[in-house]
């Protein structure tokens, strides 16, 4: 595709979003929307480190978790804006990704995965138990009057929120984009396609592995940040759970790791199915939804490993 049309496509899906919330009037699927924003930015903080450096984590609920909270705390107990409690946020959770990685990045495949998992599961279990931040029983997050940017809660429409949850997935974009294009970017793919041969050419690979855990994390707790500023009310079990690691990376896998627009397309494939199994069985879903997203990875693995991404770029060739 020739980059002037590729530009112009991209300008007008980006418009396209932007009028969305003045066709789409309704809360319930302005809610859908965020909750797509919302899971594609996280699964795209995901994919800098497993999709592109080639590192499973089942652990990115840890760094969701802190950036919730971070911000939560911080605006509750010292007044701080909850933009200023997201950078606090973000640089708690890079620092904790980097003692994290540390020793979990001498382990590789499956072995790595696990250490995340056991990481995951010892942090919520504190979370469950510091009385400070509420422990199990949760953290209401004050509310603020008036509504305000600076206050980041809008409780007469959910209009804003669309906007900074689309914000959100633009800077996460935008990062891949840049990070794919540059020396990282190629180093990442040499560390995902072969640790040794990569070391051996130079690269210096713990160096490069704790870097795309930074980038990762940090992007991930922005996105807690808007989540609990979005619900105003977080807990261990909502914003630590393995489920929402799992999640995450179902959401990746789906699409296609190690692509720019593949956490996007599962994001919207699987938010809508979620949600959609919800209203229609009530409650949780009565776990249909999990079904459906089990039934959806077996066949895109059976099919096209690569996910949805590779899948439409197969057709795409065949066509051509």
């Amino acid at each position: 595709m020739a980059p002037a049309l590729r530009w112009g496509l991209g300008a007008l899906a980006l418009a396209a979003l932007l009028a969305v919330p003045f066709v789409v009037t309704q809360p319930y699927p302005r809610h859908v929307f965020i909750s797509i924003f919302l899971y594609a930015t996280l699964a795209q903080a995901w994919n800098l480190l497993a999709g592109y450096c080639g590192q499973i984590s089942l652990g990115h609920a840890v760094f969701f978790g802190t950036g919730a909270y971070t911000s939560s705390v911080l605006g509750k107990e010292l007044g701080l804006t909850p933009w200023a409690g997201m950078v606090a946020g973000v640089a708690l959770a890079v620092a904790l990704s980097q003692l994290i990685g540390y020793p979990v990045f001498r382990l590789r495949g499956h072995y790595l995965a696990i250490a995340t998992i056991a990481v995951g599961e010892i942090v919520q279990t504190l979370m469950l138990n510091w009385d400070w931040v509420g422990a199990a029983r949760g953290f209401f997050v004050p509310i603020k009057r008036p509504d305000s940017f600076v206050n980041f809660q809008f409780h007469q429409s959910k209009q804003t929120y669309y906007y900074i949850a689309l914000g959100l997935l633009l800077l996460a974009l935008g990062v891949a984009r840049r990070i794919e294009r540059s020396r990282t970017g190629f180093y990442f793919r040499a560390i995902r396609e072969d640790q040794d041969a990569a070391a051996s050419l130079g690269i210096p690979v713990a160096a490069y592995k704790q870097r795309a855990m930074a980038w990762s994390a940090g992007l991930t707790a922005m996105g807690g940040t808007f989540y609990a500023q979005y619900i105003l009310f977080i807990d261990p079990e909502s914003v630590f759970p393995l489920s929402l690691s799992i999640l995450i990376c179902l959401v990746a896998v789906l699409g296609g790791v190690g692509t720019l627009w593949g956490p996007l397309v599962g994001a919207a494939i699987l938010v809508p199915l979620s949600e959609g199994t919800r209203i229609y069985f009530g409650g949780t879903g009565k776990a249909i939804d999990l079904l459906i997203f089990g039934a959806l990875i077996m066949l895109i693995s059976v099919v096209q490993p690569g996910g949805i991404m590779a899948l439409a770029q197969r057709g795409r060739r065949r066509t051509g």
